[in-house]
């Protein structure tokens, strides 16, 4: 505060001021703390014996999981918690049971990593940080019903997310049914032979390991020897959302390979149409349905199976198998699992030297690529480079409707990501194909006729010519033409003849992968799996959960040289031999036997994919949540028809990470029958970014922006000139602005109205400190309309407001109910200052009416002030559950409005009418106006165009 403010306050004893505010909101949080303000009751206990309760609309509201990070809150994070905040508080005020609450997301690697560096326990370090944001969230005043609060550490939580994978595990997807039933219903389908086993045998005719092995085919969480995001400088192995563009961790930035291990998947892509269906029933942002329909990446084509002498099959995914005449080569991923199957033990008799990579053997060259594309991301693997790199495999395979022997190379442009991991080369038609066929001197073949005049002739074209448009030539056999045939009819007529000679299906395919969900770190869920000692996978009973993490004395994966990609996880599990090797009853009839358990622990998004069930019942130890309150406040409902959380807020960095995850987790417990909703999240809304100012000096090292001058537009920190760029808030950029500055100099509710008046919630608003005295002063000029700052008295009267007030009151409660029901938070705070500036103008004091009104308006913004006011007016009840002020539709209405009267597009006149005004009667007073005839001087009237009640253009002849 400066000399002069506090010169002012001292001579204004009862002004609102800084300490003022301290006291007042330290107060009323305690006040709400003791008397359960904001804890919302369930249809289980309280409104089971209460029906005026029981009859309001419920409103479930959730904020994205906050990770407890040791350097606590900037300004920038509360943002969406406020907005939140104040959503909920209105509808209390609008007749809701609102649930509103916040937990913490507290196992991942930041802890970990901290733990390494230091020594401390992830548990202390976190709930260390835990504490301090709490308190910092208290500090803000936010409506949290905190006994339903918890962080995902704790082991009455995680008990059900590793009970929740158990049920994962022990389930199937039925195509047939469309949805995932408990695996115990197909192993009865084995042992009655309603379903045949893989190879004919007899159920009981296979032994425990091939059982195993048949029911992993199907299981909805599954351990496989498959290629995973390996990367040697987190010691872990990463998901594919968890990689960036680049090919670098997104924690950490460290190289990313491509590496075979065996690691712990969840079939999420059994349920890929109906993540992809169910996005049309959500009230999502499109944004974000766009990035998880790409993510999915639904095509529809065709399986066509290529035979290799000796070898099987090689079966590709192709959009385009109306082009299969044109196939003339092959190429599979580098990681292909059928590499090693085919290649000969020498180069056949012939080959191109350009094919070889001037390498001694197959073997040789297969090796030496691989390990250059596994150094490499798929972006880059994918990116449209100059130079198409490969070699040649030494296998051929046959084109099923030609007959022609086309060879097989491998080609990091291709990736296991999608489709098969393989596909059939049409040069002629495909730019990477043709690139890549011109490097190694591959044919070519036209099987789509140009539509310019290049000819048919591919060796002649500069690049490839593709079209969905043109007709099919060159493509025919003994049984089949598609010469002449459009694409669409030609894919028809190829895909029914693949089918009927066995070579292949129509086939609908998915850019979704499996979720890889090992991870090899320590501060994450234990998985509940111990492994015979023919390493068959058992589940523990549920008697045994929660399984808990082991102390260690080192927490630290063993990582390696970030750029060595032939390495081994370690995880530090793994070497508490004592917790790994036990001896365990597993109430299978077994008895006691020894087991080694899954050294491997979940991925930090386990304990988000099932949170906002927890929020419901989070002391129930009996299930996961009681169906009866799952179903009063996620479950079905009309605009609602697959459930959900009535509001998410969040950032939208998460749409094809959490947000997806979420989706499955709950398909997958819906099917089972354990909650009602098949959607997490009914309604998403994405907050946008606070911002601040990066100044850096020569060195582009970041300065610190707080001792920071400006002098004549230009920046300047210990006396050198600085650049200034606008980019995140954060610690590490020494621009961080902390809640805990903003409350003690003005406030919390100060900082509240500044983020919400920043702007629109959904985009991203510079931060200036300078700026949030704005808000400061409202807050004073709101006291002092009931206040008296000299004495500290109530200054409201007990009579009817004017005409003119009564207009502006009701026109703010008209328009600050409509934005705060739809998040404009930002309008509703300038139409409050529109009606607290006109009170204060008007003078006098206050109708104690009009007063009421306003503090109840200010309420889900301010909750502070708004209780303190509420209370020296006189009421003993807590405004969070007042009503929200209703308007009168009769104030609302203007009596008259200003109609602009323009001649040549020249305004000549003024009107004052009534709003309902029909056009015929405006434009007669148009004309008549006496300004109007002037300004026509008796010319006649072209066209007179009308747009009541505000404009009347009149065009002379």
């Amino acid at each position: 505060m400066s000399e002069t403010n506090s010169a002012a306050e001292t001579a204004a004893p009862h002004r609102y001021t800084a300490a003022m505010a301290a006291d007042i909101e330290a107060r009323w949080q305690d006040f709400w703390d003791a008397e359960g303000t904001y804890e919302a009751p369930n249809p289980t206990g309280d409104l089971a014996g209460n029906p005026e309760l029981a009859a309001k609309p419920k409103k479930f509201i959730m904020d994205m999981f906050p990770y407890p990070s040791g350097a606590g809150l900037h300004v920038g994070h509360p943002l969406g918690y406020i907005a939140t905040d104040v959503f909920a508080r209105h509808q209390r005020m609008t007749g809701h049971n609102v649930l509103h609450t916040l937990g913490f997301d507290a196992f991942g690697l930041p802890a970990e990593q901290y733990a390494v560096q230091t020594g401390t326990h992830p548990r202390v370090s976190t709930e260390a940080n835990i504490e301090n944001m709490t308190a910092q969230l208290r500090r803000l005043g936010l409506g949290h019903d905190k006994r339903r609060s918890f962080a995902t550490i704790e082991s009455e939580y995680y008990k059900w997310t590793q009970w929740i994978f158990l049920q994962i595990f022990n389930s199937w997807y039925d195509t047939e049914a469309d949805r995932a039933r408990p695996i115990a219903e197909l192993v009865t389908q084995f042992e009655n032979g309603s379903r045949p086993t893989p190879d004919g045998r007899d159920w009981s005719a296979l032994s425990a390991a091939e059982r195993a092995d048949v029911l992993g085919e199907y299981r909805l969480a599954y351990a496989s020897d498959a290629p995973v995001n390996w990367s040697p400088g987190l010691g872990t192995v990463l998901a594919n959302e968890e990689v960036t563009a680049d090919g670098r961790s997104e924690r950490g930035n460290f190289p990313v390979f491509k590496a075979k291990l065996r690691q712990w998947n969840m079939r999420i892509t059994a349920y890929a149409d109906r993540l992809l269906n169910d996005l049309d029933g959500l009230d999502w942002p499109e944004a974000i349905k766009l990035q998880q329909r790409n993510w999915i990446g639904r095509s529809e084509g065709a399986r066509v199976d290529f035979p290799v002498d000796g070898a099987g099959d090689i079966t590709v995914f192709t959009t385009r198998q109306d082009t299969l005449f044109g196939a003339t080569y092959m190429v599979l991923a580098p990681e292909h699992e059928l590499v090693e199957r085919i290649i000969p033990a020498a180069w056949p008799e012939g080959t191109h030297p350009v094919w070889t990579g001037g390498h001694a053997s197959p073997a040789e060259a297969v090796t030496a690529y691989r390990k250059l594309a596994a150094a490499k991301s798929d972006v880059e693997r994918q990116a449209e480079a100059k130079d198409k790199t490969g070699v040649f495999t030494g296998a051929y395979a046959t084109n099923p409707v030609s007959g022609e022997k086309v060879p097989v190379f491998i080609a990091d442009y291709v990736l296991m990501g999608y489709g098969t991991g393989a596909i059939m080369a049409v040069p002629a038609h495909d730019a990477r194909d043709f690139a890549f066929a011109r490097a190694f001197e591959l044919p070519m073949r036209c099987v789509v006729e140009p539509s310019d005049d290049r000819g048919t002739d591919p060796s002649t074209w500069d690049d490839a010519f593709a079209s969905y448009e043109a007709k099919l030539v060159n493509s025919a056999n003994d049984e089949i033409s598609l010469d002449g045939l459009g694409v669409a009819d030609a894919k028809a007529r190829i895909t029914e003849w693949l089918k009927v000679h066995g070579v292949g299906e129509g086939t609908v395919n998915f850019r979704l992968r499996d979720w890889l969900f090992s991870r090899q770190r320590y501060w994450g869920e234990p998985f509940p799996i111990v492994y015979d000692e023919d390493g068959i996978a058992h589940p523990l009973p549920e008697s045994m959960l929660p399984l808990e993490l082991p102390e260690v004395d080192d927490y630290s994966p063993r990582t390696f040289d970030p750029e060595d990609a032939d390495t081994q996880p370690e995880t530090p599990l793994s070497r508490n031999a004592d917790w790994v090797n036990v001896t365990l009853d597993l109430g299978d009839g077994n008895g006691p036997k020894k087991y080694r358990r899954e050294t491997n622990t979940m991925p930090n998004w386990a304990g988000s994919c099932w949170y906002e069930l927890r929020y419901l019942d989070p002391n129930n130890d009996r299930q996961l949540v009681d169906p009866a309150i799952e179903q009063y406040w996620m479950g079905p409902r009309e605009g609602q028809p697959t459930g959900g959380v009535d509001l998410y807020v969040g950032g939208a960095e998460h749409a094809v990470l959490h947000l997806l995850y979420a989706r499955f987790w709950s398909k997958v417990l819906h099917d089972l029958g354990h909650i009602s909703s098949a959607e997490p999240f009914h309604k998403l809304y994405n907050q946008g970014m606070i911002q601040a100012f990066v100044y850096r000096d020569s060195r582009g090292i970041a300065v610190p922006a707080a001792e920071v001058e400006e002098r004549d537009g230009k920046f300047y920190y210990q006396g050198e000139k600085v650049s200034r760029v606008l980019g995140k808030m954060g610690k590490s950029l020494k621009n961080a602005v902390t809640p805990d500055e903003i409350c003690a100099e003005y406030g919390a509710d100060t900082l509240r109205l500044y983020e919400m008046a920043m702007g629109p919630l959904d985009v991203s608003r510079p931060w200036d400190t300078r700026a949030v005295v704005g808000q400061y002063r409202l807050l004073q000029r709101l006291w002092r309309n009931v206040v008296d700052e000299e004495t500290g008295e109530v200054t409201v009267v007990d009579t009817e407001p004017g005409e003119e007030t009564l207009r502006a009151l009701h026109k703010a409660i008209d328009g600050v109910g409509q934005d705060m029901a739809g998040m404009r938070f930002n309008t509703s705070i300038a139409k409050v200052t529109e009606l607290n500036n006109h009170l204060t103008k008007a003078g006098g004091p206050l109708s104690r009416s009009v007063a009421e009104s306003l503090v109840l308006l200010a309420a889900p913004l301010a909750p502070h002030i708004a209780e303190e006011l509420w209370r020296r007016l006189g009421h003993t009840g807590s405004v969070v559950h007042q009503d929200f002020p209703v308007a009168d539709p009769a104030y609302v209405v203007d009596e008259t409005v200003t109609c602009v009267v323009q001649v040549k597009g020249k305004v000549k006149a003024r009107l004052e009418i009534s709003p309902s005004i029909a056009d015929e009667e405006l434009e007669a007073l148009a004309l008549a106006d006496p300004a109007v005839v002037a300004a026509l001087d008796g010319a006649g009237i072209r066209k007179v165009i009308v747009r009541a009640p505000k404009l009347v253009n009149i065009v002379p002849a």
